[in-house]
């Protein structure tokens, strides 16, 4: 189905659009950025009650507002230690099986994780996954799930379409159409890919480790050899978007009470795995 604002998206300049906006974002100028938190802020009601910094003035920029770090201790990490923690604050798109290589984008649409994941999508025929939409008013500071090896990340460049309901129904291979960071772990229980997939007005997609910078011109795979814990912040995204989790076949069983339009937060357990000994 096609409707204005899919004809809209196709017709923008969408790399253009978003770099522009994304460059009044990052000014520190006094009444640009005071301007854009106040809007912001006011249209999707977000309050700061959870945040390190409780006050607007706070932030240099709307950049900075926007990736506001939390205050200690308002998202726990699960007591289980073989719990997988929820990476993002959002809601639960989709999740399920892995069928061969095939994953659900929406209800009559798949897509392939060979497609998503380029060079690193091996070892997940079978296994489990779980897609996370991150509102604008979500708390946008990505977690990793489990600890594990930061072993590779491949840098996909694409186009920018909004990912909401109405995308995600209608564009085929959204996901895979998208600008993409892919990032692949080794944990106890096997591979784990943590996907951070750009979307319209999306300024940027950065990580804690050195890398390509977001607009991605080519598609990149890097090697890495970075140790990390359950619960360290690895990325963060200038403007909402969405989260892909993957996981091998027997060694993760999802949450049995995890269903599309759950509202999640860092923390919440997503899954149980078991580690090989």
């Amino acid at each position: 189905m096609t409707t204005p604002f899919l004809t809209l998206q196709k017709l923008l300049p969408q790399h253009l659009l978003s770099r522009a906006v994304g460059k009044l974002a990052e000014s520190e100028y006094q009444w640009i950025k005071s301007s854009f938190i106040s809007a912001f802020a006011n249209h999707y009601g977000i309050s700061l009650d959870e945040a390190a910094r409780k006050n607007r003035d706070d932030y240099v920029s709307f950049n900075d507002f926007f990736t506001r770090e939390l205050a200690e201790g308002v998202r726990p990490l699960p007591t289980s230690e073989t719990a997988i923690a929820c990476p993002v604050d959002g809601t639960i798109s989709q999740c399920g099986r892995i069928e061969a290589d095939s994953l659900i984008q929406a209800k009559g649409h798949r897509y392939q994780l060979a497609d998503l994941a380029p060079n690193v999508h091996e070892g997940f025929a079978g296994g489990s996954f779980c897609t996370i939409y991150l509102a604008p008013n979500d708390y946008h500071r990505i977690h990793l799930p489990f600890s594990g090896e930061l072993t590779q990340t491949v840098a996909v460049p694409g186009e920018l379409f909004s990912v909401n309901g109405i995308t995600e129904a209608n564009i085929n291979g959204l996901f895979c159409r998208n600008e993409r960071l892919v990032c692949r772990f080794e944990t106890t229980f096997g591979p784990m890919l943590v996907i951070l997939v750009g979307a319209l007005i999306v300024a940027s997609i950065a990580t804690v480790w050195p890398g390509p910078t977001s607009p991605y011109q080519h598609l990149t795979t890097s090697q890495h050899d970075h140790s990390m814990q359950r619960g360290d912040e690895i990325g963060r995204f200038l403007l909402g978007s969405t989260v892909i989790c993957c996981f091998p076949a027997k060694r993760v069983t999802l949450e049995a009470g995890l269903a599309t339009g759950q509202k999640v937060k860092v923390g919440t357990p997503l899954a149980e795995a078991n580690p090989v000994l």
